[in-house]
């Protein structure tokens, strides 16, 4: 399939896709103040910088784009069809680094959560999630 824009709208549509504050993100950390957790943004002194961080919790939980990090069975995790070997190291190489982070961040004693951005909408999902966090901790 030809892409119906030029590189030039393109290379300015891809750079406009943001990497933190982003709505899946925004919505996820609503909810969670929501509730009464408190949390760090983007920990700049973890491994992967999580996109929040509940250190009373020993918490990290990235909100992850289901596009970019690969989301399986999800109809948003496409492959572009031109440059498609591109594209399929560059999935490889997230999913990769997704996992050696989040191995890293266990072996540092945190728990690791991940939300997919289809599934930030859903109130179980996010229910299940704050259950996660506060009935697992050492308090």
């Amino acid at each position: 399939m030809v892409d119906v824009v030029d590189s030039l709208t393109r290379s300015r549509m891809m750079s406009a896709i943001r990497g933190s504050n982003t709505k899946p993100e925004l919505l996820v950390r609503r909810y969670l103040h929501a509730a009464g957790l408190r949390f760090r943004l983007h920990g700049t002194n973890l491994p992967g910088r999580p996109d929040i961080v509940l250190p009373r919790y020993d918490a990290a939980v990235f909100v992850h784009g289901c596009f970019w990090h690969r989301h399986q069975g999800c109809p948003f995790a496409t492959t572009p069809q031109a440059r498609y070997e591109f594209w399929q190291e560059k999935f490889r190489q997230n999913m990769s680094r997704d996992h050696r982070v989040a191995e890293t961040l266990r072996e540092m004693g945190w728990r690791v959560f991940t939300v997919w951005e289809c599934e930030v909408e859903n109130e179980e999902v996010l229910d299940r999630l704050y259950f996660s966090i506060v009935t697992c901790s050492e308090e």
